[in-house]
């Protein structure tokens, strides 16, 4: 007998009468989020400071600008912790929505459950044709809504006792589909999915607010990508540089960006241990540079049009670092620059430990900065840029901070010139236009070198068909295969609880015989 079931399936594997081999659901690599974890961030708005402000982190307020939306602190009054989230309507004379959102970067068949806590207080309860409630929507790159789920919608009718809303009185609001089902599934072409707390006012300029904390976004079955899977990358794990993979620039000057470093392809300033990519800054003199770093790039041996990048780092600190994770169109040797187009999907001020940047560059400047809600850059965070043929979206720990869908530069118009293939980088600069070009007195005296820029791998994504293995019967044996198009290995294992070895040497496909049970699975990466 064997088994095998899909990485997304949540039931028990299918049995078929053969020999004792066992297909496992297949694991994608760490776009995987814990069943049941909570992927919002500062859910209960308790990483904003206390007291009252617009400083939602991680969230984005809308609605009118002088303040109907906003982080409160009232120890009495919060669901849990100090803070909660506070709205009432615009009083604008006409009907008018505020609320607050966060976007998680998601892919088709992620599933979710989704709620939150609502009140409103007997001082200033919601009145007149007031409503509130929460919706989940999952949406394409561009932010164009696929699927929207709504809790049920508190109107003024709601509220009292034995309603849904008492009064001074927390109440859970359940996010649910069509069918009134929790389970929220991610439809095709989902890139991210969006948690918004909804508010809408009435014309009569109404009174009232409500609060709502500790909301969640349950990854509940599948993975948090979906059917995204790695068909490119390096996780550096190997003892030196894939030379396949990566080359170097070599010389001094950053191109055009003043830097004072000299990028070498020396095992000093670029080497892999212990499963990191390290990019070293030295304080070393060369060719009449002061220091030495390195730039690696896979131009003329990887490029790729579209799809989600994704970087798993951790930057360095001082005066005068620039760390840079970034991609160049392949034609930049008879485009140049910017006709080629640049994608700054992370780059950062060593002097700044809260802020990292994304651009587009092709003539015109399209660009966002965005805040750590906790830690620092020299913790490690994972950078991702999702790239279509209409939009370019920017990701930290999967938090949507910035989406393009309009640029024009000498390339030609829209969307010229990010329609072609782009090779990546990644480099560590020392000093340089970006970070205000310091002085070498004030980069010495940071006591920052060596600067590593640690890169714990970089993978490339795409919509496939999904990551499983599958069998054909012949006779008394199986053969399993698995596909070609997706970076993964096969595992095998006496146990359905592990402990999993992988099958080294493994053809695909792989003829299994009759014999002891074995349980086989794929991992990716």
């Amino acid at each position: 007998m064997f088994k095998f079931g899909s990485q997304h399936s949540q039931r028990g594997p299918l049995c078929f009468g053969g020999p004792r081999a066992f297909l496992g659901a297949a694991l994608c690599g760490l776009a995987l989020a814990a069943h049941g974890a909570n992927v919002l961030t500062n859910p209960g708005f308790e990483l904003d400071a206390a007291g009252q402000s617009q400083n939602l982190l991680d969230w984005t307020w809308y609605g009118q600008s002088w303040g109907n939306t906003f982080n409160e602190t009232a120890p009495a009054t919060a669901h849990s912790g100090n803070n909660y989230f506070k709205v009432f309507q615009g009083f604008i004379n006409t009907v008018n929505y505020n609320g607050a959102y966060q976007d998680v970067l998601s892919g088709p068949g992620a599933a979710y459950t989704a709620s939150g806590w609502a009140y409103t207080a007997a001082s200033d309860t919601m009145g007149g044709q007031n409503e509130a409630w929460l919706e989940v929507s999952f949406r394409d790159i561009a932010g164009n809504i696929l699927a929207l789920y709504r809790s049920p919608v508190i109107t003024t009718n709601d509220i009292g006792a034995g309603r849904l809303l008492p009064v001074n009185t927390w109440a859970k609001l359940s996010v649910s589909n069509s069918n009134q089902s929790s389970i929220l599934v991610a439809p095709a072409n989902t890139s991210f999915a969006r948690f918004q707390i909804m508010f809408q006012g009435d014309a009569h300029n109404s009174g009232g607010s409500m609060y709502f904390d500790d909301l969640s976004l349950n990854q509940v079955s599948g993975e948090s990508y979906g059917n995204w899977n790695i068909v490119w990358g390096d996780e550096f794990t190997g003892a030196t540089l894939n030379s396949k993979t990566w080359n170097f620039d070599l010389g001094a000057g950053g191109w055009g960006n003043n830097e004072l470093e000299y990028y070498t392809s020396s095992a000093q300033n670029a080497y892999v241990s212990n499963g990191l990519l390290h990019i070293v800054a030295l304080q070393q003199s060369i060719n009449g540079s002061s220091y030495t770093s390195a730039r690696l790039k896979s131009e003329g041996l990887y490029a790729r049009q579209y799809g989600r990048f994704e970087w798993r780092a951790r930057l360095p600190a001082g005066i005068g670092f620039w760390p840079a994770l970034w991609m160049l169109g392949a034609n930049i040797g008879s485009a140049g620059w910017p006709a080629c187009g640049e994608i700054d999907v992370m780059e950062n001020s060593g002097s700044d430990l809260t802020h990292v940047q994304g651009s587009l560059h092709s003539g015109s400047d399209e660009t966002q900065v965005y805040t750590l809600p906790e830690g620092s850059v020299t913790n490690f965070h994972t950078y991702t840029l999702d790239w279509s043929s209409n939009a370019i979206s920017f990701f930290v720990d999967g938090i949507r901070y910035q989406t393009q869908t309009n640029w024009s530069g000498p390339a030609g118009a829209f969307p010229a010139p990010f329609n072609q293939p782009f090779f990546i980088i990644m480099n560590l600069a020392v000093g340089g236009n970006y970070v205000g070009n310091p002085s070498p007195s004030a980069i010495n005296g940071n006591g920052g070198f060596p600067g590593d820029l640690q890169v714990d791998y970089v993978r490339v994504y795409d919509i496939t068909a999904p990551l499983q293995l599958s069998a054909v019967t012949a006779q008394a044996n199986v053969s399993i295969s698995w596909p070609t198009n997706i970076v993964c290995h096969l595992q095998a294992s006496a146990s359905p609880n592990g402990p999993w070895q992988n099958v080294l040497g493994s053809a695909n496909p792989r003829l299994v015989f009759p014999g002891a049970t074995t349980f086989y699975r794929l991992a990716s990466p």
